[in-house]
Parts: C-alpha cells; sequence; structure tokens
C-alpha cells in the first residue's frame, strides 16, 4: 500500500485485451555432431557416467524392493522408494549448469537429481576442497570408510563420487553414517557442501522454501541461483502457486531499491512424467494441457518454456538460457522438462494405470539406450568404451552398496546406547546474536526513529508515582515491547527481515511494526501477498539458507492456511537434518478476540502438539520484549502468540517497568505474579488477568489465598516451579481462552497430577473457552473464561467455597453431558 503508487480509475475501465506471452516447446533442434564444438569429449562422456550412474542406484532399489536382494546379497530396505527411472537426462542436464552455488531443492522422487547435482558439483571443485568436505562432514566417518575400501587409486574425483554414493545408501538405509544420520532418509536427501538443499516428501512442499532461499540470496546479495524441483502433478497444490505468485511480486523491480532490484533467482522446474501418481495430469485430472503455461502467473510469463528432457543437451541449452536471465535480475523462470518414468510411483505401483504398449513405446526414446547411441555414432566414445565405463559404474554402486549395507562398517544409531540421540536435535538451542558480520544496512539511526521517540516519552511502568493505574496512552505497553526487541535486533543483524500482510507502511494490523518503515529499507521489510503457505514456507527457506526472520500471520486462525508450513517444515527440519540445519525463525501470531469464528481462536495447543516448535505467549510487556530477544536470538523456530485483547496492556509486575537496554527473558520458564497459600492457578495468556481478579475475589469473600503463575511459555515448560507451588498449595487449577477439549492445559495437569500427586488434595481443574465456535463479540462473557467461572470450578471441583452460588456447571453430570453432545 505504498502511497508512491496511485491507482488511478480511469486506465482500468479502457477497452483492451491482454496478450500472453508465447511459449517456445522443443525449441531446441541442435545434433550432437553440431554440439562437438561447445564440448569435449570428456563432458559428453561425463553426461553419460552420470546417467548410469543414477539408473544404476534405482536399479539397486527397484531389485531390493523386488526381490530382496542386490549383486547377490539379501538385503531389506523397508523405506520409500519413488524412482526415477527414465528421468536421469532432465537431472544431469539440470545440473550440469549449476555450480556448487546454486542450490537444487528436491521431492519425494529425487534421488536422481540428488546424484546428479553432487557429480557436477565433484567436477567443479578442487581436490582439495573436496577432501576437506569430506574429511570434515560427519566428522570424517564416512571418508574413513570410503578411504579404506576405495578403487579410486588416488583420484580424489572419483573417492567423492564413492563418498556420495556411500553417504546416500546409509542415509536410505538408516544408517548413522547417513548425511543426516538416517533421520532424512530417501524423501528427505540433502547434501549442503555441494548445494543440495533437502528434498520434500510432501508434494510441491519445496517450492515456498526454495523460494525463501532464493530471497535470501537477493536480500544479502549471495551468489547463485535456486532450482525448486516439482512434478506435474505437484501443479495442482496451493503452496506453488503461492510461492511462484510471491516470486513474481511487482515491489522487487518496482520499489526495491537500486542494488536490490530485479526478481527472485529462482526456476520453478517442473518435471511432466505425465503422472501424478496414477493419475494423468494431461486430459484427466488437470486443464492446462502444457504445465508451462503455468507462466502466465506473472506478466514476463515467468520466460516458460517446454522442453525435451530427454535430451540432455535440450536441457543444458534452456538451463545456460534461463540461469543467464536470472543472473540478470529476471527471474522467476519456470522450465516444464518432458520426461517419463519407467518405474511406478513407488515400487509397490503395479501401474494398473497405464498399458504395457505404452511404456514400451516410451522405452524406443529411453536417454540411456539413446545418448550413447549418439555417442558413438558421433565418434565421441566407442561403444565399448562406453559399456566399460558402464561396468565400473555398476561395480562402484554395488561396492558402496555392499559397504552401506554392512552393519560392521556401517552400523545403526544405537538407542539403547544413545536413547535420547533424536532428542538433542530436535531443538539447536545456540545464542547467535547476529547471522553475519557485516554492517546492517538502515534509513535511520535510532535516535532519528519517531517511534524510538515516542516510546521514549512513555512510562516503562503501568503505575505512575502514586501507586495509580496511569492513562494508557502514557504507558509502554507490549506492542512497544515487541517493537523494541524486533528493531534493535533489526541494528544489530544484517540478515533479519520481517515480511507478511500489511507490515510496511501499515505498520502491521495491530502497529507492532509501526515506526519500522521509516527506518528500514524495502528488502528488509516488506508486505507480501495474502499467500500464509508462501509466506511461512519461503522464511523456512530464508532461515535454513543462514538468514533471521521475522513472518506474520495476522491472525492465529490463519495457521491452518500455512499447515504443511508450520508442523511439516519449519517443525521438522532441525531434527531431520539431525542437527545440521538451524531454523532462525520467529512466526508472530495474533490472536483474535471479537471477530467470530474464524478469526478468534487461540490455537497454542496446535502448535504445542507438534514436536520441533517453541511456543511463547507473553502478555506483559516485560515478557514481550524478553521472550522476543530470546528467541531472535536463538536459532529455532520459535511461534510467538500474541493477544489483541492486551496490547495496549502495561507493565504490572516488574518493579521499576520495562528495563531501556537489552535483556532475554528464558524461553520455558514461567513466572509467579501472585503469592498464595491454598491455592495455584496456571494460566497461559491474557487468561493471567482474569485469574488475578479471582484471585483478589478469592481472597476478599472466601480467604483462599491463591498463588497465580504465568507460564509465558508452553514450549518447552519447566514445571519446577508450580510443582513447588503445589506441594504449598495442595490444589492447583490450570486456565486460558483456548477451547477447553484438547487444551495444552490437559496435558499440563496429567504432569502435575505425576509430579505432585503426593501433594494433591483435589485433582485439578481446567477453565478454558467454550467448546463452541467463537460467537460474536457482544457474546464473549459467555464464551471466554470469567471471573466466575474461576470460582465455578474451583468451587465444585477443588475447594468448596462457603457460602458460594456457583453460576456456570463445573459437575460431573455436565462434564458427561458434554461430552455425549459433543461439546
Amino acid at each position: 500500500m505504498p502511497k508512491s503508487q496511485f491507482v488511478n480509475p480511469a486506465p482500468q475501465f479502457e477497452k483492451r485485451t491482454i496478450s500472453l506471452k508465447d511459449i517456445p516447446v522443443c525449441a531446441y533442434d541442435r545434433t550432437l555432431e553440431e554440439e562437438k564444438a561447445n564440448y569435449t569429449n570428456e563432458d559428453l562422456i561425463g553426461m553419460y557416467a552420470d546417467m548410469a550412474a543414477i539408473r544404476e542406484f534405482e536399479t539397486m532399489l527397484l531389485t531390493i524392493k523386488q526381490k530382496g536382494n542386490y549383486n547377490n546379497k539379501e538385503f531389506t530396505y523397508p523405506g520409500p522408494a519413488h524412482l526415477a527411472v527414465g528421468q536421469e537426462a532432465t537431472a544431469v542436464g539440470q545440473a550440469y549448469t549449476l555450480d556448487v552455488d546454486d542450490y537444487i531443492f528436491g521431492t519425494h522422487r529425487s534421488h536422481h537429481e540428488v546424484i546428479a547435482k553432487a557429480f557436477s558439483a565433484i567436477k567443479k571443485l578442487s581436490d582439495d576442497e573436496l577432501l576437506k568436505i569430506m574429511q570434515e562432514y560427519n566428522d570424517g566417518k564416512n571418508y574413513e570408510v570410503v578411504k579404506k575400501y576405495t578403487k579410486s587409486n588416488g583420484d580424489v574425483k572419483e573417492m567423492a563420487r564413492e563418498y556420495f554414493i556411500f553417504g546416500l545408501c546409509c542415509e536410505l538405509f538408516a544408517k548413522d553414517m547417513g548425511f543426516s544420520r538416517g533421520l532424512g532418509g530417501s524423501m528427505h536427501a540433502f547434501f549442503l557442501p555441494f548445494g543440495i538443499f533437502p528434498n520434500n516428501a510432501i508434494v510441491g512442499g519445496a517450492a515456498p522454501i526454495a523460494t525463501g532461499v532464493a530471497l535470501y540470496k537477493k536480500c544479502n546479495k549471495k551468489k547463485g541461483i535456486v532450482v525448486a524441483n516439482a512434478g506435474d502433478g505437484a501443479a495442482a497444490r496451493g503452496p506453488v502457486y503461492e510461492a511462484m505468485t510471491f516470486a513474481s511480486m511487482d515491489q522487487f523491480n518496482d520499489l526495491w531499491e537500486d542494488g536490490y532490484k530485479g526478481g527472485l533467482p529462482i526456476i520453478y522446474n517442473f518435471n511432466n512424467n505425465f503422472y501424478g501418481m496414477g493419475g494423468q495430469t494431461k486430459g484427466e485430472t488437470m486443464g492446462y494441457e502444457e504445465v508451462a503455461r503455468l507462466g502466465a502467473i506473472n506478466k514476463t510469463g515467468m520466460h516458460a518454456e517446454r522442453v525435451n528432457g530427454w535430451n540432455v543437451l535440450a536441457v543444458i541449452d534452456a538451463y545456460k538460457r534461463k540461469k543467464a536471465l536470472l543472473e540478470k535480475g529476471e527471474g522467476p523462470a519456470l522450465l516444464e522438462l518432458v520426461t517419463y518414468r519407467f518405474s511406478g510411483h513407488s515400487t509397490s505401483d503395479a501401474s494398473s494405470y497405464r498399458t504395457k504398449e505404452e511404456v514400451e513405446e516410451w522405452q524406443k526414446y529411453d536417454p540411456l539406450t539413446a545418448f550413447p547411441k549418439q555417442l558413438a555414432e558421433a565418434g565421441v566414445a566407442t561403444a565399448e568404451e562406453l559399456e566399460k565405463l558402464n561396468e565400473a559404474v555398476i561395480d562402484r554402486n554395488r561396492r558402496m552398496f555392499d559397504l552401506a549395507s554392512d552393519l560392521s562398517v556401517a552400523p545403526y544409531t544405537d538407542y539403547s546406547e544413545h536413547p535420547d540421540f533424536i532428542e538433542n536435535v530436535m531443538f539447536s538451542n545456540k545464542r547467535i546474536e547476529k547471522m553475519d558480520d557485516r554492517p546492517v544496512e538502515v534509513n535511520q539511526t535510532k535516535e532519528e526513529n519517531e517511534r524510538y521517540q515516542k516510546i521514549a516519552k512513555l512510562s516503562r511502568s503501568a503505575f505512575g508515582p502514586d501507586g495509580s493505574l496511569l492513562p494508557k496512552m502514557r504507558v509502554y505497553n507490549i506492542r512497544d515491547g515487541l517493537f523494541e526487541a524486533i528493531a534493535d535486533k533489526y541494528y544489530e543483524d544484517p540478515t533479519l527481515i520481517s515480511y507478511g500482510e500489511d507490515v510496511r507502511d501499515w505498520g502491521g494490523a495491530f502497529a507492532v511494526y509501526r515506526g519500522l518503515t521509516e527506518a528500514l529499507p524495502y528488502h528488509r521489510l516488506f508486505n507480501s501477498p495474502i499467500a500464509e503457505s508462501a509466506i511461512v514456507g519461503s522464511a523456512v527457506g530464508y532461515a535454513l539458507a543462514g538468514g533471521r526472520v521475522i513472518t506474520e500471520l495476522m491472525y492465529c486462525d490463519f495457521i491452518v492456511c500455512s499447515g504443511d508450513e508450520v508442523f511439516n517444515q519449519m517443525a521438522k527440519w532441525q531434527a531431520m537434518s539431525a542437527g545440521k540445519l538451524n531454523m532462525p525463525f520467529v512466526l508472530r501470531v495474533s490472536v483474535g478476540m471479537k471477530y467470530g469464528a474464524q478469526h478468534s481462536q487461540d490455537w497454542t495447543s496446535l502448535c504445542a502438539h507438534v514436536p520441533g516448535l517453541k511456543v511463547i505467549y507473553p502478555v506483559t510487556p516485560y515478557d514481550a520484549k524478553g521472550l522476543m530477544t530470546a528467541a531472535l536470538n536463538g536459532t529455532d523456530p520459535v511461534v510467538c502468540f500474541e493477544s489483541q485483547k492486551i496490547y495496549d496492556m502495561g507493565e504490572r509486575f516488574v518493579e521499576g517497568g520495562v528495563p531501556e537496554g537489552t535483556y532475554e527473558v528464558e524461553i520455558g520458564e514461567p513466572a509467579i505474579r501472585r503469592q498464595g497459600s491454598d491455592l495455584t492457578i496456571l494460566t497461559i495468556g491474557p487468561t493471567l488477568y482474569t485469574a488475578l481478579e479471582a484471585a483478589e475475589k478469592l481472597e476478599k469473600d472466601f480467604g483462599v489465598s491463591a498463588e497465580v503463575i504465568d507460564a509465558r511459555s508452553v514450549v518447552p515448560f519447566n514445571y519446577e516451579k508450580v510443582v513447588e507451588s503445589v506441594k504449598k498449595t495442595g490444589r492447583i487449577l490450570l486456565a486460558s481462552d483456548a477451547c477447553a477439549r484438547g487444551s495444552i492445559l490437559n496435558d499440563m495437569a496429567q504432569n502435575i497430577t505425576s509430579l505432585a500427586f503426593d501433594y494433591l488434595d483435589a485433582p485439578p481443574a481446567i477453565v478454558g473457552a467454550q467448546n463452541w465456535i467463537t460467537p460474536a463479540s457482544e457474546y464473549s462473557k459467555e464464551f471466554y473464561p470469567q471471573v466466575g467461572w474461576f470460582l465455578d470450578a474451583i468451587h465444585e471441583r477443588i475447594l468448596p467455597l462457603e457460602g458460594y452460588t456457583p453460576q456456570k456447571s463445573y459437575s460431573d453430570t455436565e462434564l458427561l453431558r458434554k461430552a455425549r453432545k459433543g461439546v
């Protein structure tokens, strides 16, 4: 919404037509004889060798799956095997043009792309570079094995190819010597030293992440391009469209500063093998006819092109041209590589959806048959030489399989010896103040910034000198605490960027970013499309690439619009990489309160349920600043919940108010807000303030002394203070604004019961919102926990209050009635 862009009504109603760009189809028409001037014989033979290596690797997996043996050795591999038999030329052609600084992302079917990119990188790296990588990765364990059994005869590049096939086999076979110690497996293989970023088991799941890596390269002026590989079936998925929309934003050219102008350096590469599982994407499940038509998503047509993916030289030609465009800032680009898979979707697929005749017809064009024949006819190599090369490729694969399948050489992770192996890689728990050591780019100093100037005039405590509450307009509040933490980090970490819906100019829907528009250049703070999958997914990629990022979802409810990106991507990559990847990403979500059923839900429990996410919920200005600072200094994914009810709340608990300097609140540590001796109340979120009112009423009317504890964090959570409180009081009530059914409060209550069972005089009680849709704001008192609800639950479940008549029933009868009714 920049004011610099005037929306003029008159041209919008003029009669005209919109012309779409023509899309070249199979435009490459040079012969191998003609291309001999552009490639050495070694280049051309190397292409065939890489294709043959891929075919043998996939054949190995198919044989193991179908026959339970390979190379006369019985072996069982229970994991997934989505093979790319037939798609070798697309991968080799792609990888040929890519440098080590060019990154690829793959799919569930990406062994071919991974091997091709690795072998391409090996050719381009020096021997010293390769030795350093092999000696350092996995502490050199894999290197020592390969060095012992190699047949490379001093050829470091050949040894590196052995090393990679061995490591890839280990990863697929869940061995401890896998590139991510077996935690990634077939569908998540990666090897960063060769520019291979994680493959993704979710169809199209890599598109938003790859977009974020391209964004990282652009915002931090890093070398290289990014390739997001996908199948034709992925073209139906929303996150793919969102990613391409995000990558095509006009602002990259129209609004970003000189030095940062230009499109994202990314190619969306669709390998069209004509099947999305068993559905034919052309003629049955889609309507685009050719995937390249999707380039119409932006005004350049994404330079879309349909290429013969079975001609490795045609693929190289297309990639050279698209890469040149990207390097000039003219991205993104879209390539449709026409290919075919002879194997089924997976090894359990009998291909009942296609005829034998169809497969046989495609086999006539098989690149592994056609290309070596062309090489021989062009005099590049004799048939005998090519056959000898193929035998060497097969021998290498068999030897590396033998090593990877040998438990004495490549053991599984010993969980009896390391029972906390996965537990220890769920979070990185590092503290890194800045992700790169270079000057920050800002438009103003802090002293020049109007928001900082306004904050300086506010009381950093909610109370005046006489102890009375000050007017809200005069008080430093929660949004100020969030602002200071975020803004301070902007002046420290040059990689930090923020984006989301309306964060620039407007300052965010709830004014947390207000003042940053003037302070920051566009490439550090910008508006995104209304595309939650792209917002979160690209942030995942930006963080994986080495940057620090904050994104905002305007309402908590929109988490489910980015469900895969939050729960499968943001949460899992640190562990699936065995700790080799970090995720310095803070996702801010605002919990609504008055906008009905789809804009007012508290989903802390949803995020807390998924392993791999840290979840915080600050409800005081001190904690808002301290927890956000801790999250931004960390390297883990953090979901920060913020309540719209209390953005303007001043600091009521810390004597002297919120400090001006930088400080951290440790994530996972609750805080005692009120001392008490008869009852403990543990709250998550803004229900803290309702609980404090209830505690005052309990003390005043019934002589019950309640200790109130603010959880502050949900994951991780240290129970020690709560247990010590329960040991003192013997009773506990837990409360939040989330619906009670399925609430994380139930888990907490169970844990507290286990930890303090001998000290409890009554079972824990829970007060949450009604198990309804959220009604209009006029009925908030009927939906959200009220002071009376606390008293009702205490009276009926924990401690009878003398002379008290409950208004809302928490009895067993009511519990059973609601359960039967499903509410």
